[in-house]
């Protein structure tokens, strides 16, 4: 089977959600294409492909359905694009609104007791541009429909305000010689109007839900100082390899991912990771592209380029879910495949029982025009993925990623989040929990372990000499070093042989615990990992006991809680033994345990907690692929491996664990905005439609309801924007 290809193809002459639907249709038929997903807000369609497909085919099948569509451009391309059409959009708006105020004025003035009228060839002579210049893209639109056998809003705008000027030249011509006749060039050019504003007030607000992309690629420098023999020089990012050397100044972009080979610094990761304060840089840490170095110069080692950057990754990621389409969007696409039609035959039938009632033909075709102004599909299109680009936008500044649009949908249903526990809830690294000297000197117990662990690279050896250096102590170097194969390590320090080890060691060196027998048995009860530091010569003793295991990461008893007070219960899931699972769950206050559990089993037991609800598992590890995989939502820690990123629908780009009910709460708010723009763009129609059918609702007064649907679909997304983490917030 040929391997799946994905590819963006932008669209242009969309509307609105008839016209998505139909280019969907389209090139879903096209040989080859496994699945395609228009997006009216982003105005491209993410298509799926069986193997290769000619560009050119595709864009044939978009041009006979009625639109049009180019090879994908660069964003810097696209975005002066969108300014040039929004500037556009602009003029054309002002100056219908500059032409069409004269005609509505005597109808504002009306109710102030001034009755007075533009002469016929006055209204003609400012309607007929409106009509025919800067009305002539819902013609062009339009036809397009009809050509390819479909119907969309401009076929609607364009029978409607063309129907209200071919009455309003019938009256002007059979009037008598001398009379005023009743004109509605007013109808149709104001309604041309609103809808040139409420097109250009739509385009610019959907360019601000895309703005985080556009901030994410602001982030990218395009030039970097390679360093070649110690000499500097200006190049281009594109013509750096892997392994190149690269100098960062203080306050510029890192250009590239890599680690740090001189210098000291602190980088700003706000807008990658959503860390808000300055992490430290210092030699072997990594750096990501797209960060800001802080006060000092680093010399950086390149590790990733192009595509294979955090920061490129992080990109694909938000246009993917960006892209995608939530299932609630399924119904709206069912509605819209047959909401123009239905429309028509509405406004048809307004027209005829008018004049079966016995009205005027005028009253009978001005209510019919209002019944097609009125019920613009636009709004129906925009609600859904308006809200996804901004919800998964937001979503992004703070570190949450959002890999697709139903993992954005179905999280606000979580009922159960299953943690893992090393990497996740606990730092992943071992640390001395606890220790006790026999003499009460723990300082120079530290000292005395220290000496014996310098040098190596045994995570326990590091965990001591952290510590040490967390207390500034001062590590002694020893003589006639040893390694004591499974039972620790040995040297001469001050003419005292010393050993550091596990109670083996302790057993062949013939002592017992003594005093501290009682804390190493409550100690290996919680799981913990024992050491012994003993003296061997002149005089053998027990020195002292440290006991190392994992330690909670800041944030993670308020990640529990925080999902404890939304009435989400927290689980514990670890291969780890039952103690340390234990020590862990006492201490964030989870109920369930499942401890000693194989990766192939850890997939069975989320499968087992489904049945009870919706089940979000949060992990960072290989192990936890199938499980991240087997539920409903996988949500990947920032740091984890990129097996676990790619089995998770959410990936958290740092490992807080404060992040996970940050990112249910997203979606949660995500999910509202999209049940409240489909439930306004619904209602505008099922109210407005039967107004207009009963003559309750002038096409001028439907033209600017059609017109402020939409823009106020997409205001309400933009409220998205300015949504923070709470329990970030809180902890600050």
């Amino acid at each position: 089977m040929p391997e799946s290809i994905t590819f963006d193809l932008p669209i242009a002459g969309m509307t609105c959600a008839s016209c998505a639907g139909r280019v969907e249709r389209a090139l879903g038929k096209v040989a080859g294409v496994k699945s395609v997903s228009v997006n009216l807000a982003n105005e491209r369609a993410h298509l799926e492909l069986l193997g290769q497909i000619p560009p050119a085919t595709l864009i044939a099948a978009v041009s006979k359905a009625g639109y049009s569509a180019s090879l994908w451009q660069s964003e810097q391309s696209t975005f002066t694009d969108q300014q040039q059409r929004l500037h556009r959009e602009r003029w054309a708006s002002l100056l219908a609104i500059i032409l069409g105020l004269p005609l509505v004025l005597p109808m504002l003035v009306q109710p102030f007791g001034l009755h007075w009228m533009l002469p016929a060839w006055v209204q003609f002579a400012l309607a007929t541009p409106v009509q025919f210049i800067f009305g002539a893209r819902f013609y062009v639109a339009a036809w397009k429909a009809v050509r390819a056998g479909a119907g969309n809003m401009d076929l609607l705008v364009a029978l409607g305000t063309s129907a209200g000027y071919g009455l309003s030249l019938y009256e002007w011509a059979t009037a008598t010689a001398g009379s005023m006749p009743h004109l509605y060039f007013e109808a149709s050019a104001v309604v041309i109007a609103l809808v040139l504003l409420g097109k250009y007030l739509e385009s610019r607000a959907k360019r601000q839900t895309a703005s985080a992309i556009r901030a994410l690629e602001a982030l990218r420098p395009e030039r970097a100082i390679q360093v070649i023999d110690g000499r500097e020089q200006d190049v281009a990012i594109s013509d750096l390899r892997l392994n190149d050397l690269v100098m960062v100044k203080p306050g510029e972009r890192f250009p590239v991912d890599g680690e740090v080979i001189e210098g000291q610094s602190h980088a700003d990761e706000a807008l990658i990771s959503g860390e808000s304060l300055p992490v430290p840089k210092q030699p072997g840490d990594p750096v990501t592209g797209g960060a800001i170095n802080g006060e000092g110069r680093l010399l950086v080692r390149t590790l990733a380029l192009g595509a294979e950057t955090v920061l490129a990754r992080i990109i694909r990621l938000v246009e993917d879910a960006q892209a995608g389409k939530a299932p609630i969007q399924k119904l709206v696409d069912k509605v819209s495949q047959v909401f123009v039609p239905v429309v028509l035959l509405l406004a048809l039938a307004t027209l005829v029982g008018w004049w079966l009632y016995g009205a005027p033909l005028e009253t009978a075709v001005i209510n019919a025009v209002a019944v097609l102004v009125i019920a613009c599909p636009c709004a129906l299109g925009l609600a859904t993925p308006t809200a996804i680009m901004a919800g998964t936008g937001v979503a992004a500044r703070h570190g949450i990623l959002i890999k697709d649009a139903e993992a954005l949908e179905r999280a606000h249903e979580v009922s159960a989040v299953v943690f893992d526990k090393t990497g996740t809830l606990t730092s992943g690294a071992p640390q001395i929990v606890h220790l006790s000297a026999i003499d009460g000197d723990e300082d120079r117990l530290l000292q005395l372990a220290g000496a014996l662990q310098r040098g190596s690279e045994h995570p326990l050896a590091k965990a001591v000499l952290d510590a040490c250096a967390e207390r500034d102590l001062s590590v002694a170097d020893v003589s006639a070093s040893q390694s004591l194969t499974g039972r620790g390590i040995a040297g001469t320090l001050d003419g005292r042989r010393l050993a550091l080890g596990n109670r083996r060691l302790l057993e062949e060196s013939g002592l017992n615990a003594g005093t501290l027998n009682e804390s190493a048995q409550r100690w290996e009860t919680e799981g913990r990992t024992l050491s012994w530091l003993i003296e061997q010569s002149p005089q053998p003793r027990v020195l002292g006991l440290f006991a190392f295991g994992d330690t909670l990461k800041p944030g993670a008893l308020q990640a529990v809680q925080a999902l404890n007070a939304r009435h989400i219960s927290s689980h514990l899931l670890t291969g780890d033994n039952r103690g340390s699972a234990r020590v862990v769950a006492q201490a964030l206050g989870i109920t369930d345990v499942h401890a000693e559990v194989l990766p192939a089993d850890k997939a069975a037991t989320v499968a087992e907690l489904k049945k009870t609800g919706v089940v979000a598992m949060v992990g960072d590890g290989i192990n936890d692929a199938p499980a991240l995989a087997a539920a409903d939502i996988g949500i990947a820690m920032g740091g984890g491996t990129d097996v676990a990123m790619h089995a998770a629908g959410i990936t958290l780009m740092r490992g807080d664990p404060r992040l996970v009910p940050a990112a249910l709460e997203i979606s949660r708010k995500t999910y509202a905005k999209i049940r409240q723009n489909l439930f306004w763009a619904f209602v505008y129609n099922l109210i407005g439609i039967p107004l207009a059918a009963f003559g309750l609702l002038n096409p001028v007064l439907a033209g600017a309801a059609m017109a402020l649907s939409s823009v106020s679909v997409v205001s309400n997304a933009l409220l998205l924007k300015t949504w923070k983490p709470k329990d970030l917030e809180d902890a600050e």
